[in-house]
């Protein structure tokens, strides 16, 4: 079970892809998010990015918590391909990321 809930994954994958004005608002965001969650947005990353597979989510949100050195905003920052890896981590996981992308701008 993801620790991190996918419209806060979105939230993140929505500034991430706008880092050149919205920077400020991603560290922000990220490092009021608990560190569950934290680890589960790292694991999210690590399986878009294939240094693990879906099934071994649990194992990932671990060595995360384990190995978390750096501000997770600073670590994640540090790849070009940040929103990318969050949506392909999204789907491996059996989550549309642009559905809800798409319903949190959706008028309610």
């Amino acid at each position: 079970m993801l620790p991190i809930s996918p419209e806060k994954v979105a939230e993140v994958i929505i500034l991430a892809r706008e880092l050149d004005r919205a920077e400020n608002e991603f560290d922000g965001f990220v490092d009021r998010l608990a560190e569950d969650e934290q680890a589960g947005l790292v694991a999210i990353f690590w399986i878009g990015r294939g240094t693990f597979d879906a099934d071994d989510l649990e194992t990932a949100i671990k060595v995360a918590t384990e190995e978390a050195t750096l501000p997770t905003a600073k670590y994640l920052k540090g790849s070009p391909h940040l929103a990318d890896h969050l949506e392909s981590g999204l789907e491996a996981l059996g989550v549309d990321s642009s559905d809800v992308e798409n319903d949190l701008y959706r008028p309610t």
